[in-house]
């Protein structure tokens, strides 16, 4: 498979991990602090995205600015969401306000992220 076709890959599944859903659901544990799942959402996020710094050679600027752009408003929501917690508030509470606020996202710049670089590998695809 070419290395092209597989960054797009490799991005996507990028866009699909750091989603708010799936990645609460796999971060969360059992007696973990507010506090503590924002620090291992935001830790988890930032690893990922530098595990797949070097993908931005093989698709379009756009793209890249696109990706970019959904990882910083998904950390930004998750600063947000635990900026508004209280001191002893749970993980659980934490990952409550998360979903409240991706649901009225779900239009968000990921979403359009993802589209944008299907639409990009399929053109590549058919060239």
């Amino acid at each position: 498979m070419p290395i092209r076709l597989q960054a797009y890959e490799r991005l996507a599944l990028f866009l699909e991990r750091i989603n708010p859903e799936s990645i609460v659901i796999r971060m969360n544990q059992p007696g973990m602090s507010a506090r503590e799942l924002q620090a291992q959402l935001l830790q988890s996020i930032r690893m990922e995205f530098e595990h797949n710094l070097s993908q931005q050679v093989y698709i379009s600027n756009a793209a890249w600015d696109m990706i970019k752009n959904a990882k910083e408003d998904i950390i930004r929501m998750i600063n947000t969401a635990g900026s508004a917690m209280q001191p002893n508030a749970t993980a659980i509470d934490l990952s409550t306000a998360i979903f409240e606020e991706s649901l009225k996202m779900k239009e968000g710049i990921l979403q359009k992220a993802l589209v944008y670089l299907k639409n990009e590998g399929r053109q590549y695809l058919d060239a």
